[in-house]
């Protein structure tokens, strides 16, 4: 390879790229060697030899060692074994969407690093699009029991916070409601897909909309148990809707590559719909009906 006179501040941003290459080849070789599925296994550890073969090139023009950065490989390994190594992989790429340009610049002093380039853009895309995940085949089912529990349990609520005005009935009530329509929403999301694939993911399909409406149900419910003011744990139970929205929806943005905005601001807005219908339903119960507890 040709040896080429740098200045100071082509060798330090050619330091900064080495940091990030073996640093992304510890977390894609550790998660390789961590994970169950030999496919997945497979691929990262290509994945891997990729950051490799980038970072001895780039040492090539720096003719010095440089040492991972320990703090990132311990963050993304362990989002990656939390949430999933697809999210966890994605999200850590996306944070290095600023340093393509940076890649691209050097190229005028490296032409060689075109290669480089090429394989950022192209060749890791298309690695982590072999990424297999079960958990992302029922992303449906998901959102059909986050959805429906965010939509029916915060309208739910708001109608019990107005008509009955009691923290701990709000809570009971709420919480009966909410167990009995995650089992009736699993039975249907059993039925339904049964009906769909002759039953090859009917149970698990069930299993993840139950789970994902009983989760949401007990983040929506929990504020009634710890507070008596029913307008506080009101406020707090909308906190706490929008903030599973804005957690899920950037979850499954980043790990399906969709459109994080758009999806947010429909699930806030049909949600916040129905809670404040639903408020103004409790509300005119309360007055005709003459509810006083």
């Amino acid at each position: 390879m040709l040896k080429r006179n740098l200045n100071s501040d082509q060798i330090k941003l050619i330091k900064q790229f080495q940091k990030n290459e073996i640093t992304e080849y510890y977390i894609y070789s550790r998660l390789s060697r961590e994970i169950k599925s030999k496919k997945n296994a497979e691929t990262l550890q290509r994945i891997g030899d990729d950051e490799m073969r980038h970072y001895l090139f780039w040492k090539e023009h720096s003719g010095v060692e440089v040492k991972p950065n320990k703090w990132k490989i311990f963050k993304f390994y362990w989002i990656a074994r939390i949430f999933g190594i697809t999210f966890g992989i994605k999200l850590m790429e996306k944070g290095e969407e600023g340093a393509q340009e940076a890649y691209k610049k050097t190229c005028e002093f490296i032409p060689e690093a075109q290669q480089i380039v090429d394989d950022e853009d192209i060749h890791e895309k298309e690695l982590i699009d072999m990424l297999e995940e079960k958990k992302l085949d029922y992303v449906g089912s998901i959102v059909l029991g986050l959805n429906d529990a965010l939509v029916e349990l915060t309208g739910t609520l708001a109608g019990l916070t107005f008509a009955l005005q009691n923290t701990r009935l709000i809570a009971i009530a709420g919480l009966i409601t909410g167990i009995a329509a995650s089992f009736s929403m699993a039975a249907s999301e059993y039925l339904s897909t049964k009906s769909e694939d002759n039953g090859g993911n009917a149970l698990a399909s069930s299993f993840y909309t139950g789970l994902a409406y009983i989760f949401t149900v007990i983040i929506l419910i929990i504020p009634y148990f710890l507070f008596t003011n029913y307008f506080v744990c009101l406020a707090m139970t909308m906190t706490f809707a929008v903030l599973v929205i804005l957690f899920f929806n950037y979850y499954i943005s980043v790990a399906k590559d969709l459109n994080f905005r758009k999806r947010f601001w429909e699930m806030f807005i049909i949600s916040m719909g129905v809670a404040a219908f639903t408020f103004g339903i409790g509300y005119l119960i309360r007055i005709f009906l003459g509810v006083d507890i």
